[in-house]
């Protein structure tokens, strides 16, 4: 029971914001309107993301240290279900800007980082495919992936802030985020949200790790 009381939670709170973000009041703001709902599914996905791939790189230095398996799957799977996450933040990202900005890419310096850092951990999951020794490729994988986050961290959350960005956070004076999330209605909906899609993450992570252990012990036997 003490392991499947999280999974609960992930999946009450996960609807709780899907009927709660489009049911509740939300501020009243020029340009935005109703697609400021869609803070509660965007920012989300970008959490849940960050989450699994903080995970990855915690598996990843945890193989370095110990040199077991079990850590190297445990990490790139983590990285597979980030990248599922990444892609959803994108789209709803896309979704949001052809409301707001009047295209779905408008080659806005958030939009253009976010891409940069993508195809960053497309070529992690290329470079691990492209190695055939087990060993070799963990060691290898694991130090690229501790390399990637934190350059994946700068090009999201800091080269934005340095640029006229039509983004909030950016230096071109859109509104940050803390000035949506200081409205109280939003804040009951946002955090939990939050909380449900970063459980379902690691839920989903889980899941594909086991999956890929159960393969390779397949894979011994035959």
């Amino acid at each position: 029971m003490y392991q499947t009381w999280w999974k609960v939670l992930a999946v009450v709170l996960i609807f709780y914001t899907l009927i709660a973000g489009l049911q509740f009041r939300v501020p009243r703001l020029d340009i935005l309107h109703e697609t400021i709902r869609n803070l509660y599914f965007h920012v989300p996905m970008w959490m849940a993301m960050l989450s699994a791939l903080v995970l990855s790189v915690f598996f990843s230095i945890r193989y370095l240290a110990g040199g077991r398996e079990e850590d190297d799957l445990a990490s790139v799977e983590c990285v597979n279900t980030g990248m599922i996450f990444y892609v959803l933040g994108l789209i709803t990202g896309m979704i949001w800007a052809k409301y707001t900005w009047g295209e779905y890419w408008s080659n806005d310096p958030k939009q253009n980082s976010a891409a940069i850092a993508f195809l960053l951990y497309c070529a992690y999951l290329v470079l691990r495919n492209s190695i055939d020794e087990e060993q070799k490729r963990a060691k290898i994988s694991a130090i690229y992936n501790i390399f990637a986050f934190p350059i994946m961290i700068v090009l999201l959350f800091v080269l934005p802030r340095l640029t006229d960005s039509l983004h909030p956070g950016g230096a071109g004076g859109n509104p940050g985020f803390n000035k949506y999330d200081l409205d109280s209605h939003m804040r009951v909906v946002l955090y939990p949200a939050f909380i449900g899609w970063s459980l379902l993450a690691v839920w989903i992570a889980s899941i594909r790790y086991r999956i890929r252990l159960i393969e390779n012990k397949r894979h011994d036997i035959n």
